[in-house]
């Protein structure tokens, strides 16, 4: 196929839109069902350039949850724990890797995952679709479906759901164009391998990375490589658990991505375990109300009664000081940054979501400034050097 023609672009009003090869060749990917939009395409092309590589690099499955041309989350296939696989809501489920890898790559943050495009690094297996089957999402994109998989990804929103196959052995030509506002940019693709290598230098005094945690920061480049800057990403256990993504200041992607990461672990805290859930809620309500009850509006919603939309009984509220002790269980948390931090109270912010090791390019004025705040909280830090903005 030489050109594929779209509903619209962007918005409705964009009426002319498609995608098509610059040299006039096929395109490397095929619609299998549905029919995909203008963003559809930039989500799954985007989003499978980052499982391509993040198999490439941990040779593990991997799979990426994406919107709005950023990844919600991301992660390679390793072990669950029984909580995790219950706050994921995949306790009731046979899970292969490539499944596995998805769950946790849509489990950390359920709420920016919802309506995602879905990329994956392997053949979709009946485990993954199954999976997919039940969550609300625009679409996957795979270098290949069993036959029994793809039948089960046609039936869901009606038959209309978008399923997308991609040549894994598709190159790119190395320069790559962009138009805005009628100006054409041309630039090499960022093609910067991203391994081990990049965390050779480490001017803490702090300097052991172990292996996990290595690997945990290749998570963190990767997805950073492939996530709109200013970003930032925390990565535990494979996973990402926490993606700032298109701040204007660094501080304020550390901090969201270490918000991101405080709801995730607060997730699993007894309180929040044993929540008295109605049988009728929905997963996504499910979500929404964990998202409110860990809130500092909570008590608006006890004095309001909205709890009784959701809840058999009102739950307790999880104090402050029950957070705080939580919080300062989580340890072992790696963060890597698109490029390097100006000032210290970055490095103030990821302590405080139990974050250890840190990759970060390197190069500001006040690299001994930020170097001694890790040395303050015994975290290890590599500078890599490397610059990962996209935009």
């Amino acid at each position: 196929m030489k050109e594929m023609v779209l509903k619209y672009g962007c918005n409705p009003n964009q009426a002319a839109a498609r995608i098509y090869m610059h040299n006039g060749g096929d395109l490397p990917l095929e619609v299998l069902n549905g029919r995909p939009g203008y963003i559809n395409l930039l989500d799954a092309l985007n989003s499978y350039q980052l499982v391509k590589e993040l198999k490439e690099a941990i040779h593990l499955p991997a799979a990426a949850s994406f919107k709005h041309v950023s990844p919600a989350g991301a992660a390679v296939a390793t072990d669950m724990s029984d909580t995790l696989k219950h706050i994921y809501y995949v306790d009731d489920l046979e899970l292969s890797p490539l499944a596995t890898a998805y769950a946790c790559a849509r489990g950390a943050d359920r709420m920016s995952s919802y309506g995602d495009f879905v990329a994956l690094s392997d053949t979709c297996d009946v485990a993954t679709a199954t999976l997919l089957k039940r969550e609300v999402s625009d679409g996957v994109i795979a270098p290949d479906y069993t036959e029994e998989a793809l039948g089960i990804l046609k039936t869901k929103r009606k038959g209309t759901y978008c399923v997308l196959k991609i040549d894994e052995d598709y190159k790119p030509a190395l320069l790559e164009h962009k138009d805005v506002y009628g100006v054409t940019f041309e630039q090499e693709r960022n093609e910067a391998k991203i391994t081990t290598d990049l965390f050779k230098t480490r001017p803490t005094r702090n300097k052991d990375i172990p292996e996990k945690a290595q690997r945990d920061l290749l998570i963190a480049l990767i997805t950073l490589k492939y996530t709109q800057s200013n970003s930032v990403c925390y990565v535990k256990n494979g996973m990402t658990v926490g993606v700032g993504a298109g701040q204007q200041s660094r501080v304020h992607c550390t901090r969201l991505a270490g918000n991101k990461t405080d709801i995730w672990w607060l997730r699993q805290h007894p309180k929040v375990l044993a929540l008295p859930f109605k049988e009728d809620v929905r997963r996504p309500d499910r979500d929404n109300a964990v998202d409110v009850y860990l809130s500092d509006d909570y008590d608006d919603v006890l004095a309001d009664g909205a709890w009784q939309l959701v809840f058999t009984r009102c739950p307790a509220p999880l104090t402050r000081e029950e957070k705080k002790t939580w919080l300062g269980e989580l340890h072992g948390v790696s963060l890597g940054s698109d490029a390097f931090f100006p000032f210290g109270d970055n490095i103030e912010r990821a302590h405080r979501s139990g974050v250890d090791y840190i990759a970060q390019a390197g190069g500001s004025v006040r690299d001994d400034h930020v170097i001694a705040m890790c040395d303050k909280y015994n975290i290890a830090m590599a500078m890599t050097g490397l610059r990962l903005f996209h935009h």
